[in-house]
């Protein structure tokens, strides 16, 4: 049996494993998973009554540095009063780089 055209298929498939290994870890993460990471850190504080994300990633700039990002809000309810929190979710590696408060 001739092995060479095996090496040669198995070489060839390694080369395209890489390199769609490699577009795959340049996407971004999925809204759903940034909201699932938002939630989980808000809940260590206490319940959430409400969530959202706009599914869009967009641009944010902080301290002179710019990130891609989603854009979501918690709503927790606090002393018995809702209190909403907006959030941005670093959409490459789901990092929280920043919550405020809204009224």
């Amino acid at each position: 049996m001739n092995w060479k055209p095996v090496a040669y298929a198995a070489g060839i498939g390694a080369v395209a494993g890489f390199i769609v290994k490699d577009q795959l870890t340049k996407q971004p993460i999925k809204p759903e998973y940034a909201l699932k990471r938002a939630k989980e850190a808000f809940k260590q504080q206490g319940p959430v009554s409400g969530s959202w994300i706009y599914m869009k990633p967009e641009s944010f700039n902080k301290n002179d540095l710019n990130y891609t990002v989603y854009r979501g809000g918690i709503t927790r309810t606090i002393d018995s009063t809702n209190k909403q929190f907006e959030f941005y979710v670093d959409a490459k590696t789901g990092s929280i780089i920043e919550v405020v408060e809204t009224t």
